[in-house]
């Protein structure tokens, strides 16, 4: 990384307008320092003069000449040099500690003035610096008394040096602070620059580095590795359906051929022909639910019904589910429970999870022997008031080690082989799940299984909520004579039309 290359960063533009703001602020506060301490100092430099001059004005008015000749020697032998005295006639200098009036002194139009001296016993004759007050008295008499301000401009000129140094300090660290902050955002930023060019180059694998910094780059890492395992899962998964759908479509297509062709050449009557062209429309409807329901995990999964969700009974939905599937319980001898409050809202997609209670309801039915139960229920949790949405069965189950695996496309367990299904239901019961934000677990009821949907809470105000009419679904016949039940690991969707 040269260091070109961090001066055009944005980092350090920010940094560096940092600094520039920064700088601009510490030359203001010590200017105003360096003004308002020499302003002091010079103000009460000026300050303790006039008092010293109307001090020595009134001793003149009080004790004349010689009483004001006397005060001023007394007084430049006692302050060595350090106040300034002189009281002349015309140029003649009668007391005081300065051999001379001061040459740039103006004796007209100005009562200040600013003047260099030296000192008497100064042997290499320096220039000293010097503010006085001068006063004409009456009787032709001049009066000049003064601070050596030597003291004064040596602290404004250390303040001077410190703006100076300081600016200069700030600037330095200023420019080495940019310069390591732009270096170590560069050099995370360029692990994600990395990252990216390994994904186009198509390794979906790699991620990107969290220091643990717990800052924003950490989270916008986190961010985005989230982004990547969604976008890996939905590659895999395409994979997955390609190949599935290479694999198991096959057989299902050349048994069609088989029988389409059979009706044509090999049977000679015409009601043989007839069935075998029923038989074929049968594996003709197995393909189009199989491709329906493909098509509807693949909607789920990208949230193209995020835009439908609105606010639905549970209750509602499951007492649709009782009409359907309530006879074709009885026909098997199983009990079919529904319990569920007055009210359980959901923020979803009404349609989406009919069809996901319907495939777990139908898969229920299928596995629970004869005389067993089915236990539909909706409730709200009083811990978390998540909505919660859950069937029960008494049938074998499903082994622990499978109960992820089950929720992938076209997976069918062992034991499930010799059942009618293509092993899309529990696929499509996690697809809608994870478009409703809601989580999915597959429980050992021992015995039987348990598949339990947890919902987000829902927040909106119950006089807000919209009265959800009944939706018509067809009759509980038509579940008797199509049932296309789903195995355990991977549950049939319904028919189009019926959810």
């Amino acid at each position: 990384m040269r260091l070109l290359d961090v001066f055009r960063t944005a980092t350090f533009r920010l940094a560096f307008a940092y600094l520039m703001l920064f700088s601009v602020s510490v030359l203001l506060v010590l200017g105003f320092i360096y003004w308002r301490t020499t302003g002091t100092l010079a103000t009460l430099s000026d300050e303790t003069i006039r008092a010293e001059v109307d001090g020595l004005a009134e001793q003149y008015k009080r004790r004349q000449l010689p009483g004001l000749l006397a005060i001023v020697k007394e007084r430049a032998a006692r302050q060595n040099l350090r106040t300034l005295y002189l009281l002349t006639i015309g140029d003649i200098p009668l007391a005081g500690n300065l051999s001379m009036w001061p040459p740039d002194a103006v004796a007209e139009g100005r009562d200040w003035i600013n003047f260099t001296y030296e000192r008497a016993d100064d042997p290499d004759k320096e220039q000293r610096p010097g503010r006085a007050f001068q006063a004409q008295l009456s009787g032709g008499y001049r009066l000049l008394v003064g601070r050596d301000t030597k003291e004064v401009n040596a602290i404004g000129d250390a303040i001077r040096s410190i703006l100076m140094w300081a600016t200069g300090i700030t600037a330095l660290i200023g420019i080495a602070g940019g310069v390591w902050i732009s270096r170590n955002v560069l050099r995370r930023l360029e692990m994600i620059n990395r990252t990216s060019r390994d994904i186009m180059s198509g390794d979906l694998t790699r991620r990107v580095p969290v220091m643990g910094n717990r800052d924003e780059l950490d989270d916008l890492a986190t961010n985005l590795n989230q982004m990547l395992e969604q976008i890996e899962r939905l590659m895999m998964g395409m994979r997955e359906v390609a190949d599935n759908i290479a694999h198991d479509l096959r057989t299902p297509l050349n048994r069609l051929r088989n029988k389409l062709e059979g009706a044509m050449i090999g049977h000679s009557s015409r009601e043989e022909t007839q069935l075998a062209l029923e038989s074929a429309i049968g594996e003709a409807d197995g393909l189009i639910s199989t491709f329906n329901s493909l098509l509807l995990i693949a909607e789920a999964e990208t949230g193209a019904h995020r835009d439908t969700l609105e606010p639905v009974d549970l209750s509602e939905v499951i007492h649709d589910i009782a009409d359907l599937y309530e006879p074709a319980a009885d026909d098997r001898g199983i009990a079919l429970k529904f319990v569920a409050p007055t009210k359980v809202m959901v923020r979803g997609n009404r349609s989406l999870l009919a069809r996901v209670a319907a495939n777990l309801v139908e898969n229920a039915l299928k596995y629970s022997p004869s005389g067993g139960a089915v236990t539909v229920s909706a409730s709200v949790n009083v811990r978390d008031r998540r909505p919660t949405f859950s069937v029960r069965d008494s049938g074998p189950g499903i082994p622990e080690a499978d109960r992820e695996r089950v929720l992938d496309r076209f997976v069918r367990l062992e034991r499930s082989r010799n059942t009618p299904g293509s092993g899309l239901g529990l696929s499509l019961v996690a697809a809608v799940a994870r478009m409703h934000d809601a989580s999915i677990t597959l429980e050992d009821a021992k015995p039987g299984l348990v598949a339990t949907l947890s919902f987000p809470e829902f927040e909106e105000a119950p006089a807000t909520i919209a009265v959800q009419a009944r939706r018509v679904l067809p009759s509980p016949k038509k579940a008797q004579r199509n049932p296309e039940p789903e195995t355990q690991g991977s549950r049939q969707s319904l028919p189009a039309g019926q959810a």
